[in-house]
C-alpha cells in the first residue's frame, strides 16, 4: 500500500462565520412562494460546499484537511507558520467582514512562502477595483464597455455615455449591489439611481454603458497555456417583463426570488465558428493581462454587430459542483474531482519552483 506520507497535503482554507442563510431557507415551504420554483430551495450551504470540495480531493489522493478561519488571525497565521500545507486550497473571499481583505489574506500565505490555489494577492484585489480593471483592459486593446467612475452622486447631463446605462458598486463582487433597477434608460432614472447606490455603498460607483446583447461566462482553466472550457450563455426569456437581462444578486444567489428560477443557463453557448475564436481572442487576453493564474471567470456581453465586451474578471470563482464554473468543466469532460486536481496540481508546481534554489547557490551547496 503507498505511504499516506506520499501525498500532498492540502488545507482547504475558508473564511465563515455567524449564521448561514441558506441553512435558514432549508425550512422554507416552497409551496408558501408567489410563484412556482423551478430549482430546489435547498442550496448548499458554505460549510456542505467546502467539505464537498474536501471529499472530492481526497478521492483524487490527496490528504485534505478543511479549515474555517473564522475571522481568527492568530488561527491562520499558526497555521502557516507551525503547520504549513503543501498547498492551501484558498476559498477565503473576506476577512473581518471585508473583502477589501481577500486578497490581504492571500498575501500572508506568499510571506509563509506557501503555495496557495487560484490568482496572487495583487490580481484579487485589482480585479476588485472594477475602474482600474478596466484601466487595464483598455490600455492592452481589450474592448469593456465606456464607463464613468463617480466618487459623489452626481454626473452632468451631457456625461458621454449611451443610454441604457447599468449602475453598480466598482469595488463590490459576487453581483452585490445589483438589482432590477440598476439599469436606468434616461437621466432621471439615472440621478435617482446614483442616490439610492451611493446611500448603500461606499464610492467608487461605476456607471457604464449597457450592452444590449447575450450574456456570456466564459470559465478558463489553466497556466501554460490557459484552456477556454464550454462557454455558457444565459437565457433571460422568463425573466418577468420589469427585468432587465441581467444576472441580479437575486438571480444568482436567493432562491426566494423568482430571478433565480427564470435565468437559465445553457452550455455550451451556441456560437459561430467566428464568434467563438472573437471570444476566446478577447477572454484569454484580458485573463493574461489582468495576471489571472490557474482558473478563473469572465463575464462577457455579445453585442448586436458581434462585438465582444468585457464586463468583469472574476478570479477564483464559485466552484459548487454542477453551477457556473464547473458546469463548464464538466461540459469539457471533466469531473468536478479532476477539475479540483488540476487546480491543486497548478500550486504544487509553484511548490517545486520555490524550493528549487538558483543555480549559484545550489552550486555553493555542492
Amino acid at each position: 500500500m503507498p505511504d499516506k506520507s506520499d501525498k500532498p497535503t492540502v488545507v482547504v482554507l475558508y473564511n465563515q462565520v455567524g449564521e448561514d442563510e441558506y441553512e435558514k431557507m432549508k425550512d422554507v415551504d416552497p409551496t408558501t412562494l408567489d410563484f412556482e420554483p423551478e430549482y430546489s430551495l435547498q442550496v448548499s450551504t458554505v460549510d456542505e460546499e467546502y467539505k464537498a470540495i474536501g471529499k472530492a480531493l481526497r478521492k483524487e489522493g490527496f490528504r485534505v484537511k478543511t479549515v474555517n478561519v473564522a475571522e481568527n488571525l492568530k488561527k491562520l497565521t499558526n497555521l502557516l507558520r507551525n503547520r504549513p500545507p503543501d498547498v492551501i486550497f484558498n476559498l477565503v473571499e473576506f476577512f473581518h467582514d471585508s473583502s477589501w481583505l481577500e486578497a490581504a489574506v492571500a498575501g500572508m500565505y506568499d510571506l509563509y512562502k506557501v503555495p496557495y490555489t487560484g490568482s496572487p494577492n495583487f490580481v484579487l484585489g485589482l480585479c476588485q477595483r472594477k475602474g482600474l480593471a478596466k484601466h487595464v483592459l483598455l490600455a492592452h486593446g481589450i474592448p469593456t464597455p465606456k464607463y464613468h467612475l463617480l466618487r459623489e452622486a452626481k454626473i452632468p447631463k451631457r456625461h458621454g455615455l449611451r443610454y441604457p446605462l447599468i449602475v453598480k458598486p466598482a469595488r463590490e463582487d459576487a453581483s452585490s449591489g445589483v438589482d432590477k433597477e440598476s439599469v436606468v434608460y434616461d437621466y432621471q432614472e439615472l440621478t435617482k439611481r446614483l442616490e439610492k447606490v451611493f446611500a448603500e455603498f461606499a464610492p467608487p460607483i461605476l456607471v457604464e454603458e449597457f450592452i444590449e446583447g447575450r450574456e456570456l461566462h466564459v470559465s478558463i482553466l489553466g497556466n501554460d497555456p490557459p484552456q477556454v472550457l464550454p462557454i455558457i450563455e444565459f437565457d433571460f426569456s422568463e425573466l418577468p417583463e420589469n427585468y432587465p437581462s441581467i444576472i441580479t444578486y437575486d438571480a444568482k444567489w436567493n432562491p426566494l426570488d423568482e430571478a433565480f428560477h427564470r435565468v437559465h443557463s445553457i452550455c455550451p453557448a451556441k456560437l459561430t465558428k467566428a464568434q467563438f475564436k472573437k471570444v476566446e481572442q478577447v477572454s484569454l487576453a484580458a485573463y493574461r493581462e489582468l495576471g489571472c493564474r490557474d482558473y478563473a471567470r469572465l463575464d462577457l456581453r455579445l453585442g448586436a454587430r458581434n462585438q465582444v465586451y468585457v464586463l468583469e474578471v472574476n478570479p477564483n470563482p464559485d466552484l459548487t459542483e454542477g453551477v457556473s464554473y464547473m458546469e463548464s468543466a464538466e461540459q469539457a469532460g471533466l469531473t468536478f474531482s479532476q477539475t479540483l486536481k488540476r487546480i491543486v496540481n497548478f500550486a504544487l508546481e509553484r511548490k517545486v519552483v520555490q524550493a528549487t534554489p538558483p543555480p549559484i547557490l545550489a552550486d555553493a551547496r555542492s
